[in-house]
């Protein structure tokens, strides 16, 4: 697909279709050769100047990650130059990498939690959670990065790839640790209840958890596997995704403040209020605050201010 040149040989005849001619014998030697060439060049490379091949991998990046995903030989020639790009443009190894995390990122049941981005703007104040946990995060913003993301989990033993907004940061990488809640079980019941006024939306999947107070009083995360699907779809190759219904969890922190503030509040109207203005700064900062919702929010917004 990408070099350009002339092939002479007796033995493959010219008359053919396009679909003979790719399953001809010979035809595939000569691409194995080329295949291996390639990757051989591309090792002599990393190895000769590794500065210099870092700063063409975004260049190349993407017709190796097409190579190792539609050829095993290539792979394992590859696996050992093939680079990771975290945000801080940073480059590593697939071997550096996993040592590289070993030490902060490693769930309660031995996994390796990579922790990735594909829009640093838009899912910032996920990356911000994450960072102060002292925790990397990769850039995969490429076309091919859905389908690669995949095939190195299947590939490397006990890696997980997590997009940094899939989940609230405590489960993002299970440690099994637990902070306590500062609310009782009917308080936790009565802001449920709250918030569920203020939704009245079926498809959110509503769930009290005991986060730091220094995160946001309400996350909301759509599922890695969903998500993925739904990327997927939009990339072509999975149609039927497009129609599927998306289930968002919407998180609500019990320890943060305004949770406790939302509870001490006599008059019920105001309740929701605030709890809807919560849950639409959570849609804020996922980019999916927008029409009749996002004016009601700025109104909402200068409404509180202005009191």
């Amino acid at each position: 697909m990408l070099l350009h040149g002339v092939l002479d040989s007796p033995d493959i005849p010219l008359n053919v279709s396009r679909s003979f001619l790719q399953a001809d014998s010979n035809v595939k030697k000569i691409n194995a050769h080329i295949t291996k060439k390639v990757a051989d060049k591309l090792s002599e490379l990393y190895k000769k100047d590794r500065a210099a091949f870092e700063e063409k991998w975004d260049s190349i990046g993407v017709f190796v990650k097409y190579g190792m995903i539609s050829d095993d030989k290539f792979y394992e020639k590859a696996k050992d130059f093939a680079l990771l790009k975290s945000l801080e443009n940073k480059f590593y190894t697939f071997e550096e990498y996993k040592e590289f995390i070993k030490a902060n990122q490693t769930d309660k049941d031995g996994n390796l939690a990579a922790l990735y981005t594909t829009d640093p703007g838009k899912q910032d104040s996920y990356i911000s959670s994450a960072k102060k946990r002292g925790y990397d995060i990769l850039k995969f913003e490429g076309i091919l990065d859905n389908h690669f993301i995949g095939f190195l989990e299947r590939k490397l033993e006990k890696f997980n790839l997590k997009r940094v907004d899939s989940e609230i940061i405590d489960k993002l990488i299970d440690k099994g640790e637990k902070l306590e809640s500062v609310l009782s079980e009917n308080e936790k019941n009565d802001i449920k209840s709250v918030f569920q006024k203020a939704l009245n939306d079926d498809k959110l999947n509503l769930s009290i958890e005991s986060l730091p107070v220094d995160e946001l009083p309400v996350s909301i995360t759509l599922p890695e596997f969903m998500r993925r699907m739904k990327d997927m779809s939009m990339g072509g190759g999975m149609a039927m995704m497009g129609n599927f219904p998306l289930m968002h969890n919407v998180v609500i922190n019990a320890n943060h403040p305004l949770t406790s503030k939302i509870l001490k509040l006599e008059n019920e109207d105001e309740k929701v209020k605030l709890a809807k203005q919560a849950y639409d700064i959570a849609l804020l900062s996922q980019n999916i605050l927008s029409g009749n919702d996002l004016t009601q929010f700025i109104y909402r917004s200068v409404d509180l201010v202005a009191k």
